[in-house]
């Protein structure tokens, strides 16, 4: 059975960082794209970042582009996200996803099978 736990959520002021990680179980994942969701309060969910596995690019949606960093540690079968110069707007519940591929499989949630139970980030003004 595959489980996704993410970790270093909290509550952190604007401009600040934090760095969230999502420690996989059940499968090894180093084949596979792993990625970044969030969902603020009234919002659908939405991509943040991902990390293909076959060609090693990352791939960030433009509201995180140069503030976010994603990585990832296959020996731990964990990815991160570096959360930099954080802003309000970016208050969400973050969730960890694999897709069942190994390139960039977009940012649509269809595209990802398996997911986390999520982390709460707030950042306050």
């Amino acid at each position: 059975q595959v489980l996704l736990v993410e970790s270093g959520g909290g509550l952190v002021q604007a401009g600040g960082s934090l760095r969230l990680s999502c420690a996989g179980s059940g499968r090894t994942f180093s084949n596979y794209a792993m990625g970044w969701f969030r969902q603020a309060p009234g919002k659908e969910r939405e991509f943040v970042a991902v990390d293909s596995a076959s060609t090693r690019r990352t791939y960030y949606a433009d509201s995180v582009k140069g503030r976010f960093t994603i990585s990832r540690d296959n020996a731990k079968n964990t990815v991160y996200l570096q959360m930099n110069n954080v802003k309000p707007e970016d208050t969400a519940v973050y969730y960890c996803a694999v897709a069942p591929v190994g390139w960039y499989p977009g940012p649509q949630e269809r595209e990802y099978r398996d997911w986390g139970q999520g982390t709460q980030v707030t950042v306050s003004s």
